[in-house]
């Protein structure tokens, strides 16, 4: 079997898979006026039938996992028919999602039904005020029902997941309102650093903090590092016995962020991108059209993993290709 390295060493078991690039939430991080329409761009998004052959290439190049992103990933009709295709017929061992928890409360039965092995949700503040601020959306509570739905389905994997933003929830209280819930909820917490991007230059001047100052509350407040899973992400994570969930650190500006990186990105019209803020990008769908390309398929992925670079500039303002993190799965 061949497997997915690069020229470092590097292997790549974890793939994020965006099948949408609409959201309907407005983050003032991604998309502050809400979703438009790429006029530039009339590709359709991939379809059912091309994700089940690239997830059975995938599989057999290596990899274990794959995370559904967007935009916001269940806007599309198909969803939970593309979580069951990837389960059914690739041979990858988990399949997870991540989403704004959009409707959560009304399909958390169907995500349980579905074969899904984790969920991350996306909530950046548990004041439903600062939510609302944030993405547009008075909707935390009924997201909070939906994980409790989930939670009572038995539905084991739940992580949830918040943009630092300087002086919006990056408070000592804000810090502790996560700890208290953790404390009684078997669920994973990570604080992301707010990244740069080709359409948030100003925002991002405003309200970047750096991850350090969550860092040292959970130093301060006996947190202890966590070893890494082989097809886990970016997130440095951190236990406490007193604590039934984790918490974790994703950074992108700190030191050797990429020597860790074992992922690569597949936009949803085709698209593959070796690095989050690469600068190359080249499209592979022409070869998800018939059974009889996937050995095709898996040689143009090889390939190209000789153009991934050791590391982004992200800390030089090096954005490459990506806009908005909508368009490239975050």
């Amino acid at each position: 079997m061949n497997i997915l390295k690069d020229s470092f060493g590097r292997k790549f078991p974890y793939i994020r898979l965006s099948i949408s690039d609409v959201c309907n939430f407005k983050c003032g991080y991604c998309l502050p006026n809400g979703y438009k329409i790429d006029k530039s761009d009339n590709r359709t998004f991939i379809n059912i039938e091309e994700i089940g052959r690239l997830a059975k290439a995938l599989s057999e190049l290596g990899v274990s996992k794959i995370r559904l992103t967007g935009g916001e990933p269940t806007v599309r009709k198909d969803f939970l028919d593309i979580v069951k295709i990837i389960k059914k017929n690739s041979g990858i061992k988990k399949t997870v999602i991540t989403t704004n928890g959009y409707r959560l409360d009304k399909i958390a039965e169907q995500i349980n039904e579905s074969g899904l092995d984790g969920i991350n949700i996306s909530i950046d503040s548990l004041n439903p005020k600062i939510f609302e601020q944030i993405t547009g959306h008075n909707r935390l509570q009924e997201i909070l029902s939906g994980i409790e739905k989930l939670q009572k389905l038995n539905f084991k994997n739940i992580k949830i997941n918040a943009v630092l933003l300087k002086g919006v929830n990056d408070t000592e209280k804000d810090f502790k309102d996560w700890s208290n819930f953790i404390k009684k909820n078997k669920i994973d917490f990570r604080y992301i650093e707010l990244m740069q991007t080709g359409d948030n230059i100003d925002y991002f001047k405003k309200y970047h903090v750096s991850a350090n100052k969550f860092v040292k509350y959970l130093i301060k407040n006996n947190w202890v590092i966590q070893t890494f899973g082989k097809d886990s992400g970016p997130a440095k994570n951190y236990i406490n016995p007193e604590y039934i969930g984790k918490f974790g650190v994703i950074a992108p500006y700190s030191k050797d962020f990429c020597k860790s990186c074992n992922r690569l990105r597949i936009t949803a019209k085709g698209d593959l991108r070796l690095c989050l803020f690469g600068n190359t990008g080249i499209n592979i769908r022409h070869l998800m059209q018939k059974d009889n390309q996937i050995d095709q398929l898996k040689d143009l992925i090889l390939k190209q993993l000789n153009y991934k670079k050791e590391s982004h500039h992200l800390e030089l303002g090096e954005t490459g290709l990506t806009k908005n993190l909508s368009t490239t799965g975050g």
